[in-house]
């Protein structure tokens, strides 16, 4: 594929940005792949847990899927923890980066602060955090929906008896859902 030769963005042409856009689509194309990648470095790593990431993650959209919640949200429950081995104390940063353009403002928020929602039910039992952290943001319009994600389906998925939907089950859907064409 063609490469353009300025040096800075103010030198860019349209005739560079033809040349540019192409790639962009096809780098786009490839997303829902890299995010299968990053998905599949998630199944060795339990970090202490009964069932590793990758599991959670499953039995999070498992989960969300049973109850039949739409594919933005089963998405975002399969996404949530992308970014735990990369970074664990702001990994729902790195999920929230990945869907921002592709989500609801809603459903971003509560991937988003979904890490911060979930200290409800263990951050007592660390030094030096507190259980209540979510209470700052009560009032906010999208507080009970994160508040509901992680009471059913986040800190509901480290049953290591659960019988979860493969990987592969949703391929599929997240090859639809990240395609280069669906805004």
């Amino acid at each position: 594929m063609a490469r353009t030769n300025f040096k800075t963005f103010e030198e860019s042409t349209k005739e560079d940005w033809d040349i540019i856009v192409p790639h962009i689509e096809h780098t786009q194309a490839l997303v829902a792949d890299k995010i299968v990648q990053q998905l599949e470095h998630l199944r060795h790593d339990h970090g202490g847990f009964p069932v590793d990431r990758l599991e959670h993650s499953l039995q999070t959209a498992t989960r969300a899927e049973k109850d039949n919640r739409d594919d933005e949200y089963i998405v975002c429950a399969l996404l949530h923890d992308i970014g735990d081995n990369f970074a664990p104390y702001n990994h729902p940063d790195i999920a929230a980066a990945i869907l921002k353009t592709r989500v609801s403002e809603k459903n971003h928020w509560m991937v988003e602060k979904h890490g911060i929602f979930q200290g409800y039910y263990f951050w007592d039992h660390i030094d030096g955090l507190s259980g209540d952290a979510r209470e700052a943001y009560r009032g906010h319009e999208h507080f009970d929906h994160t508040e509901e994600f992680c009471a059913l389906y986040d800190q509901t998925a480290f049953d290591a008896t659960y019988t979860s939907n493969p990987l592969e089950h949703y391929i599929p859907l997240l090859n639809d859902f990240f395609a280069p064409n669906r805004a």
